[in-house]
């Protein structure tokens, strides 16, 4: 899970503080690295390092950042290396000077790369099946040109979408992406399935509309753009220097199932996603929990309703409201710890556990209490949690998930760890709620979650990408020989002798 920006603003301005601001808003989807790139009519500025936005990023960095538009990106790996190396923004000289920045996984990189040097005749430098997919983006642009004289003044949008077409055949996966052609303009697209999302917005500017695309419509109302909705899945939409934009379909197999995920736990529940508001999924997500609590639990003698915070809370009002149960604060988080979920190596995240949440042990002394999260991975956080609630005096724990168990790996930009290390892994429910510590659990149920998340939005979206609860992928090369590959990278085993 990555998080992309891209602006394109007002040609006297200067764009790096916005593009900055934005990251800053977008960095809950990764900690790892960050980077920005800029353009003038001529030339490009950049900057990419590891670390948290604002170490990457000084006065002295800003004030080097030159032109009136960039991309900018923040990084979670899943695939590859965190060496800096692999920070985004990518840069390719040819044609004209491309960047890129991508948030999803791509599923055929190997494919990629190999035709990339066959037929394309470049050589990528890294592992990344981000580098690897602005190298197809700059190949394919280069074969629409198809030998055309006149350098950058030759390149029209047409060009553009030709390319983007014929990127779409040749790369299967989720990919969200803003890219930068110096000197010339933005273009954002998306995957036909639409996996990860990308939003768009706009503001007018001394009589110049800017325009802006993010991961998130967070990033819309932060920056003062209007959110005017998201870039479909198999769309191409390009805003260039001049202040013209134009748009199109470039993918005649368009099937819309974006992550459910992103609606669970990763996307702020401020942000809007595909016409859907994360707020509104959250709350359905505990008013449904709260049903299935009084059909399974009647008796249930819960005195109050405790979050995980944060991405815990808003589900756990609604489901304390629909339960006539009270609300409680029994967690204080040090805001200083960044997410567990997203964290290296076990070790890491197990100490960071015990640093980032404390009790306040009121809530808790001789009280029936249920601890409501967003998801349950690993089990090793709930685990604690619920040791921690004991330890502050709790008669009972029960425990509520506001998904259902994870029993696959994802392959779309969620770096889940090996599928052999998930708490639900070939246990049931009641095995689960042992190995965590509760006196009594529950998960949603699939139905559930998928009903919440589409809301009552007017939204034509059909389905979901639901693939780490089913196990079903929405796109082509998911066999049990790259799972295989998958669980042999992601286990933390694997990730401590890389």
């Amino acid at each position: 899970m990555c998080g992309i920006i891209g602006i394109l603003s007002h040609p006297d301005s200067q764009v790096a503080q916005s593009l900055y601001d934005g990251l800053l808003v977008l960095q809950h989807r990764g900690q790892d690295a960050a980077g920005i790139v800029t353009s003038d009519h001529e030339n490009i500025s950049h900057r990419r390092a590891n670390g948290l936005v604002r170490d990457v990023f000084r006065s002295k960095h800003s004030n080097s950042l030159r032109g009136s538009m960039g991309i900018g990106h923040v990084r979670y790996p899943t695939a590859g290396s965190s060496s800096v190396a692999e920070a985004q923004p990518f840069y390719t000289n040819t044609p004209f000077g491309v960047s890129l920045a991508h948030n999803g996984n791509l599923n055929n990189t190997s494919d990629i790369i190999s035709g990339l040097l066959e037929y394309d005749h470049r050589r990528i430098n890294t592992s990344s099946d981000s580098e690897a997919l602005l190298n197809l983006f700059a190949a394919e642009i280069q074969r629409s040109l198809n030998g055309r004289p006149g350098g950058l003044d030759s390149l029209t949008e047409e060009d553009i979408f030709r390319a983007i077409e014929r990127l779409h055949l040749r790369a299967e996966g989720s990919y969200s992406v803003v890219a930068m052609i110096t000197g010339w303009g933005i273009i954002a697209f998306r995957d036909s399935h639409g996996i990860r999302p990308l939003s768009m917005g706009s503001r007018v500017v001394n009589g110049f509309t800017e325009r802006l695309f993010s991961s998130e419509s967070v990033a819309c109302n932060t920056l003062g753009f209007n959110h005017e909705g998201d870039v479909s899945p198999g769309e191409a939409v390009i805003a260039r220097m001049d202040g013209t934009i134009s748009s199109k379909q470039c993918s005649n197999e368009v099937s819309h199932s974006p992550c459910i995920f992103e609606h669970v736990y990763f996307a702020r529940p401020d942000s809007v996603i595909d016409g859907i508001s994360v707020h509104s999924s959250r709350i359905r997500m505990g008013a449904s929990l709260a049903k299935r609590i009084s059909e399974k639990l009647p008796n249930h003698g819960i005195e109050s309703v405790i979050a995980v915070p944060d991405s815990g809370r808003i589900a756990a009002l609604e489901l304390a409201r629909v339960l006539d149960v009270p609300y409680r604060e029994g967690f204080v988080k040090n805001r200083y710890i960044g997410r567990t979920f997203i964290m290296p190596g076990q070790t890491v995240r197990k100490d960071s556990v015990r640093k980032k949440l404390n009790t306040i042990r009121e809530e808790f002394q001789d009280k029936v209490v249920l601890i409501v999260d967003d998801s349950i991975v690993r089990g090793n956080t709930s685990r604690r949690i619920v040791s921690m609630a004991r330890e502050a005096g709790a008669k009972k724990v029960y425990f509520a998930s506001c998904s259902p168990p994870i029993i696959h790996p994802n392959v779309y930009g969620i770096d889940m760890p090996a599928k052999s290390e998930y708490v639900a892994h070939g246990r049931t429910i009641e095995q689960i709620s042992e190995v965590i510590g509760a006196d009594w659990m529950i998960y949603q149920e699939l139905d559930d979650l998928i009903e919440a998340c589409k809301g009552d939005s007017g939204s034509d979206l059909v389905t979901f990408d639901c693939s780490c609860f089913d196990g079903v992928y929405v796109t082509g090369g998911i066999n049990e020989e790259y799972l295989k590959r998958i669980e042999e990278m992601r286990s933390d085993s694997a990730k401590q002798t890389a």
